[in-house]
């Protein structure tokens, strides 16, 4: 029972560490403003036009920095591909991923089902700041509110919006 006791206080002081570092981490990556570059007018791999400012007046957006040579974003990218299907507003921009065909192709076999803007030179996401993949923004109303990048869970992604709601 005592080494149950002793575990269970590690393991709680390593969650407690891990977060401070990761919140710490966060906080250093995050621009200090938002882009004005990321709010213009985009295409999506589909044709279709969009703007982030526009999208964020009605209701906070996600937008999601990916590449499909991240691993980590082989584990993020279904998480957010099933809360796009559920409704929530999500853009992806997928950075240096190579050509609109290949990244289309590659979606599509991990039944990947999200809007995406093909950053293939990594000029749009320079320009935002965005220095790690996973990198998750919550864009409310053409404002940065909230900023994380690694993984991060489905439960995560929804507080954050959920919080950005108000």
């Amino acid at each position: 029972m005592n080494k149950i006791k002793k575990w269970s206080k590690e393991i709680i002081v390593l969650a407690i560490i891990l977060f401070i570092a990761f919140t710490v981490m966060d906080l250093w990556r995050k621009p200090q403003t938002l882009a004005p570059v990321l709010l213009e007018q985009h295409t999506l791999v589909n044709g279709e036009s969009v703007s982030l400012a526009e999208l964020s007046k009605e209701k906070p957006i996600l937008a999601y920095f990916w590449a499909t040579w991240c691993g980590v974003c082989n584990l993020t990218s279904p998480t957010v591909s099933e809360l796009s299907q559920s409704g929530m507003p999500i853009i992806s921009i997928a950075i240096r991923s190579g050509e609109t065909s290949r990244l289309i192709k590659g979606m599509e076999n991990k039944e990947l089902t999200f809007p995406v803007i093909n950053d293939t030179s990594g000029q749009l996401s320079n320009a935002v700041g965005v220095s790690a993949t996973p990198t998750f923004m919550v864009i409310d109303n053409g404002e940065l509110v909230s900023f994380t990048s690694g993984w991060t869970s489905s439960y995560g992604l929804k507080m954050r919006m959920w919080l950005a709601s108000f």
